[in-house]
């Protein structure tokens, strides 16, 4: 009986957890509203188990993990270029991404996922030192930074 009450919960608890699960889109653009090489949202505020869809909005761009702006333990993507990407996040912390070849142009967004932000301080640091060889939009990073605290 203890087992069947322990499978019981597993399954609702599962199974609750994918009916509240929710989709979220980021568009990729070259130009849009005044801002060049952007991603729209580019700050992102999700909840574990939610899954992020980046739309193809303008031709020439991917979404992509950055190295070390991840929490431990998850696991990174690296979309194709010109195509749609799914990702579900059920590590709670701060995923930076990049579009690849624009990655020096600046086009980069963050996922937050959940309330902790334990990996912030190292997200913080790999993002200083990747701004500096920015060709342009040179404080994106620590602007959106500034919106994720």
């Amino acid at each position: 009986m203890i087992k069947y009450n322990i499978l019981v919960a597993t399954l609702s608890f599962i199974i609750s957890n994918s009916l509240f699960a929710a989709e979220h889109q980021v568009k990729m653009w070259s130009s849009n509203k005044g801002e060049m090489m952007v991603f729209e949202p580019a700050v992102l505020k999700i909840m574990p188990g939610d899954t992020v869809k980046w739309l193809n909005s303008n031709p020439g761009h991917n979404s992509a993990s950055i190295d070390g702006m991840i929490p431990s333990g998850s696991t990174g993507w690296n979309g194709k270029m010109n195509e749609e990407i799914e990702v579900t996040f059920d590590k709670e912390g701060v995923y930076g991404y990049k579009c690849t070849p624009h990655y020096v142009l600046g086009m980069v967004g963050f996922i937050i996922v959940g309330d902790n932000k334990d990996n912030l301080g190292a997200v913080e640091e790999l993002a200083k030192k990747a701004e500096e060889k920015f060709a342009t939009n040179k404080t994106r990073f620590s602007d959106y930074l500034s919106q994720i605290k």
